[in-house]
């Protein structure tokens, strides 16, 4: 790795770790920036081998001359936005998270779109919480095998959830007769909110509570795996699940505030067939802004204290260990 040449902005290369400090929130936003970043779903097969093998060449120290620090860590950026980190296999690209705004923001307008009909509400509420079921089977904690049936267990249960939510408050709005119709309508534009956010926690819950009886694998600063830890999948799971509570909120509410003050524009009023193609606009900007805050709010490889495991692992742990790492998955 002695030939690898540096390129400003770009730190020496570190193989499996992130180019920006993950302590710090700053560092993992630049991280997740990075990690959404939808030009990786541009990257073909030949690029991706590519990817692997400049990183395969750096492993056994034989990079091919002329290799900077910025192609390593590109090459590592679009091995890990296409490959699964625990089981090295392909991500479908509406599932990964590169794809989740461009794939989701259609979604997103659907949802935040007034509906006449109830079937309407129901059908975006579906859409949207299948996506996410099948981003969070594809991005999940695979280092212990779980049977699909737990999946599609939690898949059911958040679609209930969102939909029952949603359709509720919706009910509710068109029945509350006292209310003017232009606060009706406000409300009505902030109905997903509450049954985005609470689907989506329940969701992440449901879908992954297999990895809270079953564990999941710590390792240490070399990546050697120690053990399986209860403990730590509970924080995993619980840092996953506050973070997709918290992320629909400038989703679901940036989008109707800033529509709500662009109606009331001229410009709009001139030019209605514009409303969609803004409104289109407006989420897919708060969509790409809110994501990579959400998923920052914890590290994606997070840190654990031998002394918080569970007693029969920090037997095992080497004397002296401060601290050991599981993957959170997002």
């Amino acid at each position: 790795s002695s030939q690898v040449l540096s390129v400003p902005g770009y730190p020496p290369f570190e193989l499996g770790k992130s180019r920006f400090d993950q302590s710090v929130f700053s560092g993992r936003l630049r991280h997740f920036f990075n990690v959404i970043d939808p030009r990786t779903l541009l990257v073909n097969d030949s690029g991706l081998q590519r990817s692997v093998q400049l990183l395969e060449a750096f492993k056994t120290g034989a990079v091919p001359p002329g290799t900077t620090t910025r192609d390593l860590w590109e090459a590592q950026k679009v091995k890990d936005a296409i490959l699964h980190p625990d089981t090295g296999e392909k991500i479908y690209r509406p599932f990964r998270m590169s794809g989740f705004v461009p794939y989701g923001t259609p979604i997103v307008v659907g949802l935040l779109l007034p509906h006449s009909r109830l079937w309407h509400t129901v059908f975006w509420q579906w859409l949207n919480q299948s996506h996410n079921a099948a981003v969070n089977y594809a991005n999940r904690n695979a280092s212990k095998e779980t049977p699909v049936s737990r999946f599609l267990t939690g898949y059911v249960g958040a679609v209930s959830a969102a939909v029952s939510i949603a359709v509720g408050l919706t009910v509710v709005i068109r029945k509350a007769n006292t209310l003017p119709p232009a606060t009706k309508m406000l409300i009505q534009k902030f109905v997903p909110l509450p049954a985005v956010s609470t689907a989506s926690t329940l969701n992440v819950l449901l879908m992954r509570n297999s990895e809270l009886s079953e564990g999941i694998e710590v390792f240490d600063e070399n990546r050697q795996v120690v053990g399986t830890s209860k403990v730590a999948a509970k924080r995993a799971l619980f840092d996953t699940a506050k973070t997709r509570a918290i992320l629909p909120v400038p989703l679901l509410l940036i989008p109707p505030l800033v529509m709500t003050f662009l109606e009331k524009r001229s410009f709009l009023r001139r030019f209605p067939r514009l409303h969609l193609p803004v409104h289109a606009l407006v989420v897919t900007a708060a969509f790409g802004g809110a994501l990579p805050v959400a998923i920052a709010l914890f590290p994606q490889v997070s840190a654990i204290a031998p002394k918080d495991l569970e007693p029969e692992l920090q037997a095992t742990v080497a004397p002296g260990c401060k601290e050991l790492y599981y993957n959170k998955g997002l």
